[in-house]
């Protein structure tokens, strides 16, 4: 049977079908390049490597020549499914029940690939085949749940070498809380991973004064670190917050004093800092806390997110409108949740976020209604037409 390209029920169950784990392509970008060349989409593939990452596949597709270029950035890749027992319907077999349709990526985010895809469709239809005016692109990665190394980051330095330019870009990621129509996202934090380090001296726990312990030297790094308030948060974010996430001590005796242990934190941060100035100050707080115990550490930095934020403007108000239009809810502005590949679009155009539902992203028997599947795609094919309508 030929699949309906209109239709997002239809699009997002053979999507979930192709069983595309990270960093697997499944089948995934396949079906949509033999649903968008037939349409007139130009369709490229790249595979990108890098010594000690997977290998990972990319699709963009763009249909048009001129500018502006919108362009919906998402993925097909999806976190594992866990224990498969434990799911009322297998996770890749993308059945409807009372008007549901399960599988794992139908939130996150193949359901949104499919409603975007199909709203395009519609567009295009109605203007014969052709945009109107400008181009729309899809840039779809197979690596967004994964490092995020080898996906959204290398495809957009791919078009800057080709001087192939985005004007404007929509993401896909599941935005709202509760509702179709609760938020769009306008900003993400920036997230900084850190790992301390603190060495000592092995030994006997019943002659700790030939020892040197590490651990309680650990300990009053890790509570300056975690208690430090870093500010009171901005117009348009929340205050940043550290959080501790790990504490290893190789060890396994009672009976002996480890000869180091080490930490690891994450930092979600806004707009008062940039990751350079957050490292700095960070760096601070542990010297000063390792003179209090004559600790000796190491303190090293990573993360590929800065924090961005797209001011309110003409992006954000058409799909302000385009939403309020079509479930008569007003959206509110965010900038909260986890991270995206927003934050390497953000680089080269302005940047906003609006899916689906969130509730059941990563979880067992994720799923989505297929009511919710039409909405949004009368929500992006209206956005669709009024960016173009007004350039």
């Amino acid at each position: 049977m030929t699949l309906d390209v209109k239709d997002p029920v239809a699009l997002a169950q053979a999507l979930i079908r192709c069983p595309s784990v990270t960093p697997e392509e499944g089948g995934a970008l396949t079906l949509l390049q033999e649903v968008l060349s037939p349409a007139g989409f130009t369709v490229e593939r790249m595979t990108f490597t890098q010594t000690g990452t997977p290998d990972v596949e990319n699709l963009y597709a763009r249909i048009g020549s001129a500018g502006p270029n919108l362009c919906f950035a998402g993925h097909t890749d999806v976190v594992p499914p866990g224990h498969l027992d434990a799911w009322t319907i297998a996770p890749f077999a993308a059945e409807i029940r009372d008007g549901i349709l399960y599988g794992r990526g139908a939130v996150d985010m193949k359901g949104a690939v499919a409603c975007f895809i199909a709203a395009a469709m519609r567009h295009l239809e109605q203007r014969n085949k052709v945009p109107e005016s400008g181009s729309v692109s899809l840039l779809i990665t197979g690596d967004e749940e994964g490092p995020s190394i080898n996906g959204t980051a290398k495809v957009l330095e791919w078009l800057k070498e080709r001087h192939e330019q985005l004007d404007a870009c929509l993401v896909g990621e599941p935005s709202n809380p509760n509702t179709l129509g609760d938020e769009i996202k306008i900003g993400r934090r920036g997230s900084l991973n850190g790992k301390v380090i603190v060495h000592g001296l092995q030994g006997h726990a019943a002659y700790p004064q030939k020892a040197d312990n590490p651990v309680p030297k650990l300990a009053r790094i890790i509570d300056r670190l975690s208690t430090e308030k870093l500010d009171d948060g901005t117009q348009n974010f929340e205050p940043s917050r550290l959080v501790v996430t790990v504490i290893s001590v190789p060890n396994t005796a009672t009976n002996v004093i480890p000869g180091r242990a080490e930490a690891l934190f994450n930092v979600r941060y806004n707009d008062t800092w940039n990751r350079k100035s957050l490292e700095v100050h960070l760096a601070d707080i542990c010297q000063k806390a390792a003179q209090e115990v004559s600790a000796r550490f190491e303190l090293t930095f990573s993360g590929t997110g800065d924090v961005f934020l797209t001011q309110p403007g003409p992006l954000v108000d058409k799909m302000v409108a385009a939403v309020e239009a079509e479930t008569g809810r007003r959206p509110d502005l965010t900038t909260g949740g986890g991270t995206s590949d927003a934050r390497f679009i953000k680089d080269y155009c302005p940047v906003i976020e609006f899916g689906l539902v969130n509730k059941t992203i990563h979880q067992v028997d994720e799923h989505v209604p297929i009511a919710d599947l039409e909405i949004l795609t009368r929500i992006y094919e209206r956005f669709i037409s009024d960016f173009f309508a007004s350039g």
